[in-house]
């Protein structure tokens, strides 16, 4: 497995603009979605708006741990996580205080990553999944992974 699957995603974009931005889009992409649209399911049984923004909540909380880890402790090892089995407990969740956590976990996390010196940024972590790489690598991800479910949820917005 690539050390970044979301690379892909940034398209030559600073990662931390990027980051930054996310929760103001989702905001807005929520608020141009009537509720049905909001559960509404993609094509071939993906995520809803609500669940996805679920997810989006919950990674906030795991890269927020991950940061930390990396900058706290000597080449550190994360947990993966499955996310899959995260999302069967998403149907239920509140699109709204979904939103909200990311936000604050969101700021909270950008106000960490802009205080780094350039050797945190150097910093390793294994992912067991991913291999070695480091704090910025995750700072990519985080980036990436918010632009891949910006462009879904941008999709589910316009369906009709």
């Amino acid at each position: 497995m690539e050390q970044n699957p979301y690379a892909k995603f940034l398209s030559g974009c600073d990662p931390l603009d990027v980051i930054a931005s996310t929760a103001g889009h989702l905001k807005h992409l929520a608020a141009r979605m009537p509720e049905e649209q909001r559960a509404l399911r993609q094509p071939a049984g993906k995520w809803t708006a609500r669940e996805i923004i679920a997810h989006l909540a919950d990674c906030e909380l795991v890269f927020s741990f991950r940061l930390r880890q990396t900058l706290a402790d000597d080449h550190p090892t994360v947990q993966p996580f499955d996310q899959d089995r995260w999302a069967a407990r998403y149907a239920n969740r509140d699109l709204d205080t979904s939103l909200a956590l990311f936000d604050s976990a969101r700021r909270s996390n950008l106000q960490l990553i802009e205080s780094t010196a350039p050797e945190d940024r150097r910093r390793l972590v294994t992912h067991p999944e991913r291999g070695t790489m480091t704090f910025w690598t995750l700072v990519e991800t985080m980036a990436g992974h918010d632009v891949n479910h910006l462009l879904q949820l941008e999709r589910l917005a316009t369906a009709p």
